[in-house]
């Protein structure tokens, strides 16, 4: 019987991703668990190793929780780790229109996976993919965050206008993910 590891979101969408992403080789069952967990303020590493400890305070049990960022490099950085709360209020368009007055419209995704087993002295450990890329004006469906106005760099399609395979062996979220995996094997 497989070990159990809960990623916490509520995010069904980005759960499928990541199970696909992960494969067969991944050493632990991974569940999901919806928790309503603060949204801190702070620098990326922070905020992730946070938001863990408070997963694993509710549950008790070894935990994953996600951290999404969208760094606009003429805005220094911003929206950064607040970009949830500006794609809800501007959608990918008013992501795109953000930058008009700006000739830098180069952006990087950054995705940082926090752990925590709660055993003996163990610290949060962070594995974090970063992905560059240019923001556009969307293109692609609209059913997956910011992808249709987020084109990775040596690419001329936005990461909702690839198919999920490609986006898959590219993205922030995979580039996090494979640290990820090689830890579990290499620590199992």
């Amino acid at each position: 019987m497989s070990k159990k590891l809960t990623f916490v979101t509520g995010n069904v969408k980005k759960l499928e991703e990541i199970v696909k992403i992960l494969g067969s080789n991944f050493p632990f069952e991974l569940n999901n668990k919806s928790l309503d967990l603060p949204e801190l303020q702070g620098e990326i590493n922070e905020i992730s190793v946070k938001k863990c400890m408070e997963a694993y305070k509710q549950l008790n049990t070894p935990v994953i929780v996600e951290d999404t960022c969208l760094c606009f490099n003429g805005l220094k950085g911003l929206p950064g780790p607040y970009i949830k709360w500006f794609l809800e209020k501007l959608g990918p368009e008013g992501l795109y229109k953000m930058l008009d007055g700006f000739e830098d419209k180069s952006a990087e995704a950054v995705c940082t996976f926090a752990y925590y087993s709660g055993e003996n002295d163990d610290e949060v450990v962070l594995f974090q993919g970063r992905t560059k890329g240019v923001i556009v004006d969307p293109r692609g469906p609209r059913d997956f965050g910011w992808d249709p106005c987020f084109q990775p760099e040596g690419y001329n399609q936005t990461y909702a206008e690839m198919a999920k395979d490609e986006k898959n062996k590219i993205s922030h979220r995979y580039r996090a993910l494979d640290k990820l995996q090689t830890y579990f094997i290499t620590n199992k």
